[in-house]
């Protein structure tokens, strides 16, 4: 720290020092990566001398980190800059914590998924002419793997365009009906509660919904024999339609929460009619959010798994009909070859088959997610050019 003296006429002057008094009582830059450095070395000698996994090293480094770092601050800075050291830390451990496990989980699936979807014909060809004597040639003679997804990215692909239909008028209406007509009485707040219970809806529940209500509609239509012809694309997109409503309602109703009521009130002092003023001021005003809300609503329903197996069945051939018969599609795809393989005693080929739709599924919901931000960033509404 810098130090004052006094001349002979009593006024204080500065001294020449190598402290700079504005970084004094101060942690250097480095402090934070060389504790952290410290407490890998550390961590990584206790982990070999007790013979511990990477969890436990992970656990050990982070402890000594926050300590280290925490006494150091503490030492140096004061007991407030000791505090906000040691919540700094707690959050990046926290955001570690929560990015390790995503990492780990799209290195897995890219570094054994990759291989599979060179092979020629894996996305456009389907499993029907697949037996388990095929798979064994592949295992044991080192065949050329047969079958692909095409099957189930048909199926995926035709039920989520179906249950998007379906969803997004009915979940825009409601969430308009929500934010521009209601009176806040009780059957708003009933439609309300509702929608928040259907957020959380478990999706078996959704499935056997949406199954229910086509066997009834079978039944009454052909006097009380289905015959099963209620399992096919179209009772698949109804259950995902299910799921996807709540959410569509709900990132809507946000949206439309959001625009500013001098915009109602303007187009109103101008004559314009409420309705116009619905779906010509109020709807382009958060379209950006509406469109980001219904995207993430397909990337939420894309992956489901129990819902589809319960109303579409097991397909092994493409099927372009969502009203007629069983409809594969990725996540039951993924499902039926790693529980069910084809060829038991060679189980290999389909393992790599649901690697292989496994990474195929996480780019299509990755697509969808940029696809949200692309949209949201484009129909934001300008904030400069006056």
């Amino acid at each position: 720290m810098s130090t004052l003296t006094r001349t002979p006429d009593q006024r204080p002057q500065r001294s020449a020092g190598p402290v700079n008094a504005l970084t004094a009582g101060q942690l250097p830059r480095w402090a934070r990566p060389a504790a952290l450095t410290a407490a890998v070395v550390i961590g990584a000698v206790v982990a070999l001398a007790s013979g511990w996994g990477w969890a436990a090293f992970a656990v050990v480094t982070a402890v000594l980190f926050l300590v280290g770092h925490t006494s150091w601050a503490y030492v140096v800075e004061g007991r407030r800059h000791a505090q906000d050291s040691l919540w700094s830390g707690l959050v990046w451990v926290a955001f570690l914590l929560a990015v390790i496990p995503l990492v780990s989980i799209i290195w897995t699936v890219v570094s054994v998924g990759a291989p599979t979807l060179v092979h020629p014909g894996f996305l456009t060809q389907d499993m029907s002419s697949v037996t388990g004597l095929a798979d064994r040639a592949t295992v044991q003679r080192g065949a050329p793997l047969s079958g692909g997804i095409g099957h189930a990215l048909i199926g995926s692909l035709l039920i989520t365009v179906a249950a998007t239909v379906i969803s997004v008028p009915i979940g825009l209406l409601t969430s308009i009906w929500l934010v521009e007509y209601s009176r806040g009485n009780w059957f708003t707040r009933m439609i309300t509660f509702l929608v928040d219970v259907m957020t959380g809806i478990p999706s078996i529940v959704a499935g056997l919904f949406a199954a229910g209500i086509m066997l009834t509609i079978f039944n009454w239509v052909l006097g009380g024999v289905s015959g099963g012809k209620q399992i096919m694309g179209i009772t698949a997109a109804i259950a995902l339609s299910v799921l996807m409503i709540p959410v569509v309602v709900r990132s809507t109703e946000e949206m439309l929460r959001v625009v500013p009521n001098e915009l109602r009130e303007a187009s109103y002092a101008l004559g314009i009619r409420k309705w116009r003023t619905i779906f010509k001021v109020v709807i382009p005003t958060a379209i950006s959010g509406i469109a980001s809300g219904v995207t993430l609503a397909i990337a939420r329903v894309v992956g489901e798994t129990a819902p589809i197996l319960v109303t579409a069945g097991v397909a092994t051939q493409v099927n372009w009909n969502l009203f007629h018969g069983w409809m594969m599609s990725l996540p039951v795809f993924i499902y039926r070859q790693l529980m069910n393989p084809t060829a038991p005693a060679a189980a290999q080929p389909s393992t790599d088959r649901a690697w292989g739709a496994a990474l195929v599924l996480i780019v299509v919901v990755m697509g969808l997610n940029l696809v949200a931000r692309l949209v949201a960033r484009r129909f934001a509404p300008k904030t400069s050019g006056r």
